[in-house]
């Protein structure tokens, strides 16, 4: 069961650099750009997969920021 104990401390991360992976070899066809493109992906997608495993808060509170727009900025009104 070595397997499901990986998992369960390191499951953000490996689906955030899988899923990094994934979207980086959308983009990984050609040149030294889209290889740093595929690096930058890998790294967010780490990053953010380890924010959820340590449980940090997010890096935005989007209900907060929603709060500050909704007063002063209505698209349809």
């Amino acid at each position: 069961m070595l397997w499901k104990a990986v998992w369960e401390s390191h499951g953000g991360r490996i689906a955030g650099v899988t899923f990094g992976v994934v979207l980086g070899l959308i983009y990984l066809i050609s040149g030294f750009w889209d290889m740093l493109f595929f690096a930058l992906v890998v790294f967010i997608g780490y990053t953010l997969g380890k924010r959820k495993d340590t449980a940090q808060p997010p890096l935005f509170q989007w209900q907060e920021l929603v709060g500050r727009l909704s007063g002063r900025w209505r698209p349809f009104k």
